[in-house]
């Protein structure tokens, strides 16, 4: 490795430490601006950062327009765009003020390191929410159960509509934090719940539907009366793979383990074969987290309920529950707006 190469990764290692240790960056979201930083080296074939001038921002801008997404093959997105360079953005807006950096790049330059205000309007401007319905997540639960893994699947598809819970933390969510009389959850990273910036969270389950709420806490019951689970053992438990035959080189399904899962990967397929068994669109387990936000602000009253919503699915702040997730669409826009008595509201008035 060369001497600027050296020193390239020196920087981005100490950029990294600042992110997660004085901004409290997880590791997944250190990955993303790592990965951000990776395409802008591959675009100067790694070339040493104190050579950073307007004309590089510009070139990389038009490189990243012409760029294509890895799975669908299509051009990077606006937003994809826009996510990348406000990353590339940061790292330079640091580094201009670390020594021997000071005097090669420039702030001015710096700051060419994102979209047209046009772009960047249209890169954030609010898309149509595309979450699963209640009927949806009824359907599909009523796949035929037959085993224990089974059993967990639906139980897993019902907990994670009625929590609202983000995936990695359900996946390490022990049978002790849940309590299924009161319906409450303690997400406490102590006991190893992996929650978003190691943050206590407790979530008391939405009775949306009788008969999802009956997959749970008949699973629960089963884990610890039938399977004899302790507190301290996962309450979605990992599958049990076995070697098909000695003869064959090839894996099954066996039932459930004691174990968790090491990441949320496996959940994530439970929910996507679940859905193509039942012949349905997937929705990711994050999408189920919109679909109880959204689902439980229609039955909000007044300030207080819409502010424990809120705070039920770990959102300090009640701007982000509705600026992230709770957005109306424009379909249900169109229906409340059409359905405005202003005939009525008038006379009342006169």
């Amino acid at each position: 490795m060369n001497s600027s190469r050296y020193q390239n990764e020196k920087m981005k290692r100490k950029f990294f430490e600042l992110c997660k240790e004085a901004d409290g960056y997880s590791d997944k979201t250190l990955k993303v601006i790592e990965s951000s930083i990776w395409k802008y080296e591959e675009y100067t074939k790694q070339e040493d950062f104190k050579k950073f001038n307007s004309e590089t921002a510009k070139g990389f801008k038009k490189w990243l327009s012409t760029k294509k997404n890895a799975i669908t093959k299509q051009p990077l997105s606006l937003t994809s765009q826009y996510k990348i360079l406000r990353h590339v953005n940061k790292f330079f807006y640091w580094l201009v003020m670390q020594p021997g950096y000071k005097s090669k790049v420039k702030m001015d330059d710096v700051n060419y390191l994102k979209l047209s205000k046009a772009e960047s309007r249209m890169a954030t401007s609010p898309k149509l929410p595309n979450f699963p319905s209640i009927n949806y997540i009824l359907r599909l639960c009523s796949f035929e159960v037959k085993d224990d893994i089974d059993r967990r699947d639906r139980a897993m598809i019902a907990f994670t509509a009625l929590s609202g819970m983000r995936d990695l933390a359900i996946i390490s969510l022990p049978l002790g934090c849940f309590d299924a009389l009161t319906l409450l959850v303690d997400q406490n990273p102590n006991k190893g719940v992996q929650t978003k910036f190691s943050k206590t969270i407790y979530t008391t389950l939405f009775k949306f539907d009788d008969k999802l709420l009956g997959y749970v806490l008949d699973w629960v019951k089963y884990l610890k009366e039938e399977k004899l689970f302790s507190e301290n053992n996962p309450i979605f438990p990992a599958t049990n793979i076995e070697l098909k035959s000695e003869t064959e080189q090839s894996f099954v399904s066996n039932g459930i383990t004691k174990n968790f899962w090491k990441n949320a990967g496996p959940m994530r397929k439970v929910f996507k074969n679940r859905s193509e068994q039942m012949k349905l669109e997937y929705f990711s387990p994050h999408r189920f987290r919109h679909f109880t936000i959204n689902y439980s602000n229609k039955f909000a009253h007044g300030a207080e309920e819409m502010k424990a919503i809120s705070q039920n699915v770990g959102h300090e702040r009640l701007s982000t529950t509705f600026t992230s997730y709770g957005s109306i669409d424009e379909y249900r826009v169109s229906d409340l707006i059409s359905q405005m008595n202003f005939v009525e509201n008038k006379m009342k008035d006169s």
